[in-house]
């Protein structure tokens, strides 16, 4: 080795060595960075399974909230039928006018008070069935909106 290459060989060994530690470093920083962004996505599809499964959730409330309304709507018309053709069967067997009168005023009264109170049982479910659909959903943004104050 030449006296020039001795002199340089110290700062060529330091450059060598800065390189060694600038490549250490890069690999080490991307490394973090894509288990970060793995991390990341990680957990996005978790909160995107989660969301789907409150969405389902929250149709299959709202589904069983619109079949129990049906059914209650399918007995009621039928009872309200049922008392129909009764009520038209004592008013055809009226022998006087103030009897069909009375037979009439006492099955308005009747079917005024069943409607106003199937009516009450009908709000009741759907207020039931409206409060179990939106519960899922509500408890996705509860979880988002504390996961946002978290990070602040």
């Amino acid at each position: 080795m030449d006296a020039a290459a001795k002199t340089l060989k110290p700062e060529v060994d330091a450059a060598k060595a800065t390189a060694e530690q600038m490549t250490t470093a890069a690999n080490t920083a991307f490394k973090d960075g894509v288990e970060k962004t793995l991390a990341a996505v990680s957990e996005a599809n978790t909160h995107s399974k989660k969301n789907l499964e409150a969405v389902v959730a929250s149709v299959t409330a709202a589904t069983k909230g619109a079949e129990a309304l049906g059914a209650q709507a399918v007995a009621y018309s039928k009872s309200a039928f049922e008392t129909q053709v009764t009520a038209a069967k004592a008013l055809a067997g009226a022998k006087t006018p103030q009897e069909l009168f009375e037979l009439q005023s006492a099955f308005a009264k009747g079917a005024f008070e069943t409607y106003v109170s199937e009516l009450g049982k009908m709000s009741e479910t759907f207020a039931a069935s409206f409060k179990d659909s939106f519960k899922p959903i509500n408890e996705r943004v509860s979880d988002a909106v504390s996961k946002l104050q978290a990070t602040r």
